[in-house]
């Protein structure tokens, strides 16, 4: 019956020290500048426009 209990423990904390972590992470991040997003877009855009996919087209 004790065993029961400690699995059930052991199960539930892990999934809330993971929800835990999880809500931290997201918490600390922070975004972008819009001159970083621009700066990202424009290397999207030239990787994109080289890839050999676009080349055969």
């Amino acid at each position: 019956m004790l065993m029961d209990y400690f699995w059930l423990f052991v199960t539930g904390g892990g999934a809330l020290v993971l929800g835990a972590a999880l809500a931290y992470a997201v918490m600390r991040q922070k975004p972008l500048l819009p001159v970083t997003k621009e700066a990202q877009k424009r290397e999207i855009d030239r990787l994109y426009e080289r890839s050999p996919e676009n080349k055969a087209r």
